[in-house]
């Protein structure tokens, strides 16, 4: 089944405009932070296939007024920062943005484009570094398992080993070519303190994010990846349009090594969404998946489109329906709710790096949208999110990677990051009048430009809130007015859903 929502003040500023730029966060980052002239209508040359940069001459038009917060101002309800830890080496040099977080056993597993932090946050209030893994490659996704740390590479690299592993430029000769590497790399981390790389895993089109389904035996691995070059680019190899798979990866628990690539299987038969029925952009692949096994159930953001899909078989995953909205730009991550009866995806408008957190872009853009799936097979669409506080012209925000607190019976609660937005709880246990609970801010990184920064994810664990500023480093939050049971040190991977209580 395939729902469309069509808004029409959105319909009324499609527009056609060239691909540009990739939807990471770092393609609006460093340099002339704002590119690329808007064709016709800045909303439609935003959302198009590019999420192309804006110019400064239109962001500055955007009204920011109400912003409150100046650089190094700090506000909250509820939330308190208990700590801040910056950037250690070698992850603090311009383009080592802080990324995705994994917890296992009491340690945190922070991604970074320039490797994985390990935080011992056996003592929450008092992180302390345990190693870290220099191994370069965008955008170094994480999940752990029983001691077995996989991470994402979304870049074309030179190698697969981390020493001495560099990009490949889209003008060299190499680019493109079977010589190329992206996929998974996977780590042996049961004792954190000496992480040892096993293995890696070459899978087309790289890995921007992926997913685990871990089973007694095995992990078994959804790759998310997919390819939104400029014009004159040369596509990645083996990602050429239109790249509607997913790659699954089977990683032997007696023996990581032998990790491999076992399915690959095509999501999207008939095409997926082409982008002619009134949405923002076409499906090119997947972003994000996220599985709640005990339900046989999974939620996925495909780009173009949210998916619902059986996962009964995990080598066969079934699309059960399929939903469009035109306010949704870059369909980005989906949590399931605790009884599995509801789903909230976000867009990633601007692809994270640009200002989306004011009137002008307005309420249900850059947003979250949440919907009954009582009935898997046919979603219905209950209403929008987004953090109310206006955000200044240099702050990048939208909405971004969270999960929900364990031990809420009767109560589903979402953390959430909206990058230099801060971090909100939202309460979605009545999913037609969402409603935010507690909330942390700080002002701009830089008054005077746009400075990539604020939270990339903040989840729930161990008793605590923990943050991973992309430019800041390592936050560790205190939630207050909310009673969230036992403290819990188990294995925490956001994608990876559990039933209540674990």
């Amino acid at each position: 089944m395939r729902l469309v929502l069509v808004t029409v003040a959105a319909l009324a500023a499609l527009a056609v405009v060239p691909l540009s730029s990739s939807a990471h966060p770092e393609a609006c980052a460093g340099g002339g932070v704002f590119s690329s002239q808007p064709s016709a209508g800045w909303y439609a040359s935003w959302t198009e296939e590019s999420e192309g940069c804006l110019p400064e001459s239109v962001v500055s038009t955007f009204d920011d007024s109400t912003a409150q917060l100046a650089a190094g101002e700090q506000a909250g309800d509820n939330l308190e920062l208990q700590s801040n830890t910056p950037r250690p080496a070698p992850f603090a040099e311009d383009g080592d943005f802080n990324s995705d977080l994994a917890f296992e056993n009491g340690y945190a597993f922070g991604g970074n484009y320039d490797g994985v932090q390990i935080w011992d946050v056996r003592d929450p209030d008092h992180p302390a570094l345990a190693a870290a893994i220099h191994c370069p490659g965008s955008q170094n996704d994480v999940t752990v398992n029983d001691g077995i740390l996989v991470t994402s590479t979304d870049s074309v690299r030179n190698k697969a080993e981390c020493e001495g592993n560099t990009s490949v430029p889209t003008d060299s000769p190499e680019y493109g070519q079977p010589t190329n590497w992206e996929g998974l790399r996977v780590f042996d981390v049961r004792n954190p303190y000496r992480p040892k790389l096993l293995t890696t895993v070459r899978t087309d089109c790289g890995s921007h994010t992926h997913t685990v389904l871990p089973e007694k035996n095995r992990l078994v691995v959804y790759v998310q990846s997919y390819d939104i070059p400029s014009a004159t680019a040369k596509p990645k190899y083996n990602c050429a349009a239109p790249h509607d798979q997913i790659s699954i990866v089977s990683i032997p628990k007696r023996n990581p090594a032998r990790a491999k690539v076992v399915a690959e299987p095509v999501l999207f038969p008939d095409g997926g969404n082409d982008g002619t029925t009134g949405t923002l952009r076409a499906t090119t692949g997947c972003h994000d998946i996220t599985v709640y096994q005990a339900l046989d159930l999974a939620a996925g953001a495909c780009t173009g489109e949210g998916i619902i899909m059986s996962i009964r078989n995990p080598l066969k995953p079934k699309v059960l329906a399929n939903i469009e909205d035109t306010n949704f730009a870059f369909w980005h991550s989906a949590t399931i709710s605790n009884d599995g009866k509801k789903v909230l995806f976000t867009d990633e408008l601007g692809g994270g790096g640009q200002p989306t957190c004011n009137p002008t872009v307005g309420p249900h853009r850059g947003a979250d949208a949440i919907y009954d799936i009582t009935d898997p097979a046919n979603p219905r669409f209950l209403s929008y999110f987004k953090i109310p506080r206006t955000q200044s012209n240099t702050e990048n925000c939208v909405a971004h990677n969270g999960n929900l607190i364990p031990n809420t019976k009767g109560r589903d609660l979402l953390v959430q990051s909206w990058y230099q937005g801060g971090l909100s709880v939202i309460d979605w246990t009545n999913p037609s009048k969402p409603k935010e609970i507690a909330w942390f801010d700080r002002g701009p990184i830089d008054e005077t430009k746009l400075v990539l920064g604020g939270n990339w994810s903040t989840y729930f664990y161990n008793g605590r809130i923990y943050g991973s500023e992309i430019y800041r480093g390592f936050d560790v939050y205190k939630l207050a007015g909310v009673k969230t049971g036992k403290p819990f040190t188990g294995t925490l991977n956001a994608q990876t859903q559990v039933p209540l209580g674990g």
